[in-house]
């Protein structure tokens, strides 16, 4: 397991060397700590586990900001808590069929977790995670992923991005929804409208500064721009042979 880095006061990341997937975890009064999208192989959550431990903290709550399988994942070590998503999110895993999809992505990438801990998540009952620590505010869209929810924590400056404002990857869209180009603006306005965001935490890629998620902003914003002109057009972050599959077929929808 990566080690836990301290971003602010209390928050700390952990970055998997698998597409460097990010896993979060926020202190909370009295050992307590919640966990957002805890990742990714099985050796990696327990590892987590045994890190909280060794700092004394606790899991007593869960987030997963969105229904696709490196974000949903769970491991008995880090306890029985609840496990909150956004209704929507919530509403996809509920899916057999979608579930039986997304555990056969999950085998083949990081084979071994438990299946019946996968993805078991409870709807949200309001606008914040509820536990007694720091206030962290839901902001829910359905970019890249039906209720996708970041979180924010006013009090750090800390959004928790999700799969979204990352320095490694490109936008990638919903495909199946409706308007994937106008739900992943959408998301990004929402995010964009937060105020006294002063780091950003994205589901893959590294920490920003204030500065670096504004840049990341207006990056995705002028990449949705070209696909949306049906453009041949490169990005900085296209680096990996996945993400130039995915690009060119982003484009090659909006060319239809």
């Amino acid at each position: 397991m990566p080690a836990l880095t301290e971003i602010a006061a209390g928050i700390y990341v952990a970055t998997s060397e698998f597409m460097l997937t990010t896993t979060t975890v926020v202190a909370g009064p009295d050992c307590s700590c919640l966990v957002i999208d805890p990742a990714v192989t099985v050796a990696e959550l327990t590892a987590l586990a045994a890190a909280l431990d060794s700092r004394g903290l606790r899991p007593v709550v869960a987030w997963s900001t969105h229904p696709h399988w490196d974000h949903v994942l769970w491991h008995a070590s880090l306890g029985k808590v609840p496990r909150f998503a956004a209704p929507a999110a919530v509403a996809v895993l509920d899916a057999d069929a979608v579930r039986d999809a997304t555990i056969l992505e999950m085998e083949e990438s990081a084979p071994g977790h438990d299946h019946s801990l996968f993805g078991r998540l409870t709807p949200l009952p309001g606008g914040a995670v509820p536990w007694d620590g720091p206030r962290a505010e839901v902001i829910v869209h359905d970019a890249h992923a039906p209720g996708h929810g970041a979180v924010f924590f006013p009090d750090a400056g800390v959004l928790v991005a999700g799969d979204m404002c990352s320095d490694v990857e490109i936008p990638l869209l919903d495909m199946r929804a409706d308007d994937p180009l106008g739900d992943y603006r959408a998301g990004l306005s929402r995010l964009g409208a937060v105020t006294g965001v002063r780091r950003v935490v994205p589901g893959h890629g590294h920490a920003g500064d204030n500065a670096g998620f504004r840049g990341r902003l207006a990056a995705d914003s002028a990449y949705l721009d070209a696909l949306a002109r049906g453009e041949s057009f490169g990005d900085p972050r296209i680096t990996e042979d996945w993400l130039r599959a995915e690009h060119d077929k982003q484009v090659r929808y909006y060319r239809r």
